[in-house]
């Protein structure tokens, strides 16, 4: 059976004028058109393709790869507006549409949004979709915390980051711990700081306790190795001049000023620290 949205592994059944019909038997075919052909495709060859529907809503495959996947996420670009809809570039030669009704906020030209593919049962058709936490499940969830995952920031709220983890489920990262430029459209890995009662998922932008503890010490010895052993920045410093050195909150470069003076590789001076 075809795979609308997704990439197809067929076999090259006949040749005709417009292309070649790919398929698993002769009721089961799409076509490759002539554009996608090279001349070392042959009949019988097994050829990957990406099958979608084209203008005319036929099915259509294609050796190009799309910007993203049924079934999955993406940060594409908006083309051009209707009142029927937007029309994405995803990558191929016909936009992806998402209807105006899946729409959380109308959609304007030139600027890009986190969207869902999905296959429309109705028109046969993909669509997307930015209705994002309709298609996020946190009901089996079973992580561990610290654990670490895959984020894809998918919205700004007054507490912070909303983040699709592994493709499926849904976290947040609260403002007081980011300590480093995040955008929506960003892929980052995360951890699992914690998860609630009600299923909710707390993240962390950085491994938490021991871990670090060690990775804050790490990054401050780098830094003073590729600056001739010398930072000047003190328990006295301010926070924002803290982060926009070395992108990490006063707290944990204090943690890690910490580890790395008991294991006596930094002395503490007046202005500063000394690599030892």
């Amino acid at each position: 059976m075809l795979k609308i949205g997704e990439f197809n592994d067929l076999t090259a059944l006949r040749k005709t004028s417009v292309g070649i019909f790919l398929g698993i038997g002769d009721d089961n075919d799409v076509l490759l058109p002539n554009r996608y052909v090279t001349p070392e495709m042959k009949i019988g060859d097994n050829i990957k393709v990406f099958i979608y529907t084209d203008s005319e809503d036929r099915l259509v495959a294609t050796t190009e790869t799309p910007k993203v996947t049924v079934g999955h996420f993406a940060f594409l670009k908006v083309k051009d507006s209707s009142r029927m809809g937007a029309f994405l570039d995803w990558g191929l030669p016909k936009d992806l549409f998402v209807p105006s009704g899946e729409q959380k906020h109308p959609m304007k030209p030139g600027n890009s949004y986190v969207v869902f593919v999905y296959l429309d049962e109705q028109s046969n058709r993909l669509v997307g979709s930015s209705r994002i936490s309709e298609f996020l499940d946190n009901t089996d969830v079973a992580f561990a915390n610290n654990e670490a995952v895959d984020l894809f920031i998918y919205e700004k709220t007054d507490l912070g980051y909303n983040a699709i983890i592994n493709d499926y489920f849904k976290g947040l990262v609260y403002n007081n711990e980011i300590f480093k430029p995040i955008a929506i459209g960003t892929r980052i890995g995360g951890f699992i700081k914690q998860i609630r009662e009600d299923k909710a998922i707390d993240l962390s932008l950085q491994p938490l306790g021991f871990q670090n503890l060690e990775e804050s010490a790490e990054q401050l010895l780098q830094y003073l190795q590729k600056n001739k052993g010398f930072l000047a920045l003190t328990d006295n410093s301010s926070p924002d001049d803290i982060y926009s050195t070395l992108q990490m909150s006063k707290k944990t470069f204090k943690r890690g000023i910490g580890i790395l003076y008991k294991q006596k590789r930094i002395a503490l001076k007046e202005n500063g620290i000394q690599l030892l």
